[in-house]
């Protein structure tokens, strides 16, 4: 078995009185594309606001590397190579699509922005870096065409490429996609899965959220499957087809 990079151990979330993750267990295995799946409001995106620290659990564990990273604020979690993107595409529209990618990948500038601002030279060189990174995360994304198009004026799968190209510029080891074939056709949806399979081969462990179960039986290592904030089901994409627990959650009983 594959060394665990990400491991959740009892988490818990309540919101009021509403509790939206209960005693939740997934692991994930370095190197895989894992997926959590469920129906709406199973708390799918509650776990991805775990991890990156945007809301803090009521009670549980997230390991990371063998790591509690429980209750950390969300740029120290960052700063361990965590990225991810989100439900709702999140593009700075009045930017170039090679700027918006520029910007995820200023955080990993050797000297940090006010100082390489304070010393042009250094500034330059530091900017010529950053822009040739970027250029490489777009080649990766298949953007590379539409470097200098403003980000607002592509349609919604370009956009969604965009997302986890300025995601990939942060150098992340663990990537956390939420729904990324959301709203898009067939054929957006298989270019989708092979530039997530194209990540995983640069050693890359994904983590994907997402609703088309053909896109999820079709690149997924593992599926997890939620039911009211409860694991309801894990193993390989064959395993949770033939499921009947998972059969009566989605069609019901």
């Amino acid at each position: 078995m594959a060394q665990p990079i990400l491991q959740l151990i009892d988490l818990c979330k309540n919101f009021g009185g509403v509790v939206a993750l209960d005693h939740l267990n997934i692991q994930v295995e370095k190197s895989s594309i894992t997926s959590i799946i469920g129906p709406n409001g199973a708390g799918k995106t509650t776990i991805f606001n775990l991890i990156t620290g945007i809301v803090n659990r009521s009670s549980g564990k997230v390991y990371y590397n063998n790591e509690d990273i429980s209750g950390l604020k969300p740029h120290m979690i960052a700063e361990k190579q965590i990225a991810r993107t989100f439900q709702n595409v999140q593009v700075f529209p009045q930017m170039t699509v090679l700027e918006n990618v520029m910007v995820g990948r200023h955080v990993k500038s050797h000297l940090g922005f006010i100082l390489s601002s304070l010393i042009p030279p250094f500034f330059r060189i530091e900017e010529k870096r950053i822009r040739e990174d970027a250029h490489q995360c777009l080649s990766i994304a298949g953007l590379s065409h539409l470097a200098q198009k403003k980000a607002g004026s592509l349609p919604l799968g370009n956009q969604r490429q965009l997302e986890i190209a300025r995601a990939l510029a942060v150098e992340p080891k663990l990537l956390l996609l939420d729904e990324p074939a959301s709203g898009l056709n067939s054929r957006e949806t298989y270019n989708m899965g092979k530039l997530i399979q194209k990540i995983k081969e640069m050693d890359i462990t994904i983590v994907l959220v997402e609703h088309d179960m053909e896109l999820v039986m079709d690149i997924s290592d593992k599926v997890n499957v939620v039911n009211f904030g409860r694991s309801l089901a894990s193993g390989d994409p064959s395993e949770i087809q033939a499921n009947a627990d998972v059969i009566a959650a989605y069609l019901g009983t």
